[in-house]
């Protein structure tokens, strides 16, 4: 992997927020200084406070909601546009790790292990403890890879996956280890990608609506195999190798005899190995230079199957003019690892509608805002 010199961030001023509760303290200041990122961005706390943040999704007025790996699911309204969340609102407890959240005319789509369920009207009733219509409840309850990404496709229905309920094995049912979609309402369930050991980040090409998504490889082969997978599912019905092989070309040493690499699709790009490459966004938005424009950002969650830990970062992924062909893969920020003791987790990308890009991160319990001011 090819990374360029990192320039120290300009580290934002804290907010004149005295009577918000999640204030930054002196301590969380410091560890954001920490943060390495190109000359020009920025990084700030949109809000703390959030335990075991993960996926991100923004309804039409501009409120963040935050999925979990806990029991709970909140939202984040930014009602003065300051670039600061104004509080914190539980909009519901007691769910199955309630990971993945999508918006859709007004509706918010959350997606626990077991099941997806939708809140109506949410804008409106975020602190009213609402209760959910149940979309979807026929997912397997399986822990192991079970925490669900969920997002509204091009053609307008709800892309889920379901994750392999082992590190590697023949699945024991057909929609372990798929990509999945439905309708808005839950009907017609489909498989549309196969051999996916564990996706937690997908998103489509702004030039020609191919889906793309990360995969993470199988443990216990090593320190430096397998690499992590930046996948492109260009077409419906593709088989991207697991359980036989591991980015494109490690075979399996149980389960690949008699099975052939070249049956499979391969990874658009090997990434790192076991730095658990998450939920990915496609820049679309002004605010970034014009050479972000249309490329890939990569939260790494970092590893814990390697001797030496990596990971722990923001990576960029640069594709060609076609946007079909991945050119470069390096780091864009960094620090959240410091030697080999993290302070943060970077899970999940959202852009907002200024071009700013948030970020979760489910060990400091935060999401952050990174932002350009040349």
């Amino acid at each position: 992997m090819t990374t360029r010199r990192l320039l120290p961030l300009v580290l934002l001023a804290p907010l004149a927020l005295a009577s918000s509760p999640d204030r930054p303290t002196a301590a969380a200041d410091a560890n954001l200084s920490k943060i390495k990122l190109p000359a020009g961005f920025t990084i700030s706390y949109f809000a703390q406070g959030v335990k075991s943040a993960r996926e991100l999704a923004v309804g039409p007025d501009g409120t963040v909601y935050v999925g979990t790996k806990d029991d709970k699911v909140y939202a984040l309204p930014d009602r003065n546009k300051d670039g600061r969340a104004d509080e914190v609102v539980t909009i519901a407890t007691g769910l199955n790790a309630p990971n993945g959240v999508a918006v859709r005319n007004g509706a918010l789509y959350v997606a626990e292990i077991n099941r997806i369920v939708r809140y109506d009207n949410i804008a409106k009733t975020l602190k009213q403890k609402p209760k959910p219509a149940v979309v979807y409840n026929q997912l397997p309850n399986k822990d192991w890879h079970g925490y669900r990404y969920i997002a509204f496709g091009p053609d307008g229905k709800l892309y889920i996956p379901v994750g392999a309920p082992c590190n590697s094995c023949e699945p024991e049912e057909p929609v372990f280890g798929t990509i999945n979609r439905m309708n808005a309402d839950g009907s017609a369930f489909e498989t549309v990608a196969k051999g996916v050991r564990n996706t937690v980040g997908f998103d489509w090409s702004p030039v020609d609506k191919a889906m793309w998504f990360t995969d993470n490889g199988r443990d216990q082969l090593g320190d430096n195999t397998p690499s992590d997978e930046l996948n492109r599912a260009a077409t419906p019905g593709l088989h991207f190798g697991f359980p036989y092989f591991f980015a494109g070309d490690v075979a399996d040493p149980e389960l690949s005899q008699g099975k052939s690499a070249a049956t499979y699709t391969k990874p658009a790009r090997k990434l790192g190995p076991h730095v658990a490459a998450l939920g990915m966004k496609f820049y679309t938005g002004k605010q970034f230079p014009a050479q972000y424009r249309n490329q890939i950002f990569i939260p790494e969650h970092g590893s814990w199957n390697r001797s030496s830990k990596i990971g722990y970062r923001i990576s960029l992924v640069k594709l060609d003019a076609s946007g079909k062909q991945a050119t470069s893969y390096e780091t864009f920020a960094e620090g959240w690892l410091q030697g080999q003791k993290s302070w943060g987790r970077p899970v999940c990308l959202l852009q907002l509608p200024d071009g700013s890009l948030l970020l979760s991160d489910d060990q400091n319990d935060a999401v952050y805002r990174i932002s350009y001011k040349g």
